[in-house]
């Protein structure tokens, strides 16, 4: 799994972020992924081209 540290805004500093598995078929064409996790909170980010989308981390019940 490859991984990057970036600025987490949930978690207000740096951290690791990994990508997981790509369940969209980016690999299967020969594109990158966009999406990246926070690997402490979950914070996913989307990034591709120009454009960085910050998406709120997801909960998950007990």
């Amino acid at each position: 799994m490859e991984s990057q540290l970036w600025h987490c805004s949930d978690c207000g500093d740096e951290r690791e972020f990994v990508q997981p598995t790509c369940s969209d078929g980016h690999a299967e064409s020969g594109a990158e992924c966009p999406e990246w996790i926070c690997a402490e909170c979950g914070t996913a980010v989307l990034v591709g081209g120009a454009h960085v989308v910050v998406l709120p981390q997801v909960r998950r019940a007990a």
